[in-house]
């Protein structure tokens, strides 16, 4: 099989526990920043990413990431709101503006050449009114020509995934507000709180009406929720996530589509919710010696879900050996196999050199030759 017969197989459950193990580790970050850099290695400076991944000879999860293909989901402003930028030199400013005030997201471009948010919009309860209104106006849906695409870019390296927007909850915690000033927020006004987060989810009905109507092309979506602990307690989990979970997940479920969700950082208080989330999937999961929980607490936990990642990203930084690197891969797959997509929780460090590179291959050979 190849990789996106292999991919689907492990979804399909049908990928034989004597079969060899599906390695699909999110090392394109580690090219993307090395060319930027101007530090790539010589036998890859004149290749793609897709050149790259083949001479790995690993499989390809994502069809935009860091691959400049576009996503297939898209968002839309109705004509009532109007959004302006401005940049100077490294910093760069975007308005929202609303007939309640103006939104102001600030962003910084760090010395990787990346612009990173330092300045969220909302943060105070007008901020907020503004955002209510500006969810009113806008939609999400799914562009069938822009997967196809990243289907054709990808070819037989995967299956091709995207993520769909956030969780109302995740969302207002990630992209919208300082976590401090949601909590605040959720404890001082949480009408109008929960009424945000039923004006994001409701601008999300076309897109999960239209995913379903493409079960030819698609066959695996993430939820990109990015969750860990350190965003919310025990009932926030089971008040927001979970009954979101279930209805949106469900929805792409019930069309036959498979499901997973990301997970990375610390988790230990997530640990109890796992096997009953509406997932086929978990990603990114990270144990020790990075995150907090450790490969036999994933284990007691996870239920017969299958796990995408496992092995944690600093092992394969020249602080640990290449033996511990091993030792892990062997316990994941002891652990997991064939329930198990390997990879890394949650990518290769990007700023590392050849010996990243090196371990990346080192582990692939392992995995074609394991039974």
């Amino acid at each position: 099989m190849n990789h996106r017969q292999m991919n689907l197989a492990v979804f399909d459950r049908t990928h034989p526990a004597g079969g060899p193990v599906f390695f699909q580790p999110r090392v394109e970050p580690w090219f993307a920043w090395h060319k930027v850099m101007n530090q790539l290695p010589a036998a890859y400076e004149r290749t793609d990413v897709r050149g790259f991944m083949d001479d790995l000879g690993v499989s390809m999860r994502y069809l935009h990431y860091y691959t400049d293909q576009p996503d297939p989901v898209r968002q839309f402003f109705g004509p009532e709101v109007k959004i302006t930028k401005r940049e100077e030199g490294d910093r760069s400013w975007t308005y929202y503006h609303t007939p309640h005030g103006q939104l102001v997201r600030e962003h910084l471009k760090n010395e990787d050449q990346v612009w990173r948010t330092v300045r969220y919009p909302v943060q105070t309860r007008d901020d907020l009114k503004c955002l209510r209104w500006m969810y009113q106006h806008v939609t999400h849906g799914f562009d069938r020509q822009r997967f196809e695409i990243g289907d054709q870019f990808i070819g037989p390296r995967g299956s091709p995934q995207f993520w769909v927007p956030k969780s109302p909850y995740q969302h207002l915690a990630q992209w919208w507000m300082p976590i401090e000033c949601l909590i605040y927020a959720l404890a001082d006004y949480p009408d109008e709180v929960e009424d945000a987060m039923r004006l994001i989810d409701d601008s999300y009905d076309a897109l999960y009406e239209q995913i379903p109507q493409h079960t030819d092309l698609v066959k695996i979506v993430n939820f990109g929720e990015n969750l860990h602990d350190q965003l919310l307690g025990p009932e926030y989990i089971e008040k927001y996530l979970l009954p979101w979970y279930a209805k949106r997940s469900g929805q792409l479920r019930k069309a036959g589509l498979y499901t997973h969700v990301h997970i990375d950082g610390f988790c230990k208080i997530l640990l109890r919710y796992l096997k009953d989330m509406a997932f086929d999937g978990i990603e990114a999961l990270t144990p020790v010696p990075q995150g907090d929980v450790t490969l036999e607490e994933i284990k007691a936990h996870i239920g017969d879900k299958i796990v995408l990642d496992g092995i944690p990203a600093v092992l394969f930084m020249d602080q640990y050996s290449r033996d511990d690197l091993m030792a892990c891969v062997e316990k994941v797959v002891q652990l997991f196999h064939p329930r198990l997509v390997l990879g890394v929780s949650d990518e290769v460090p990007e700023g590392i050199g050849e010996e990243a590179i090196t371990r990346v291959k080192m582990i692939q050979k392992w995995c074609a030759a394991h039974r």
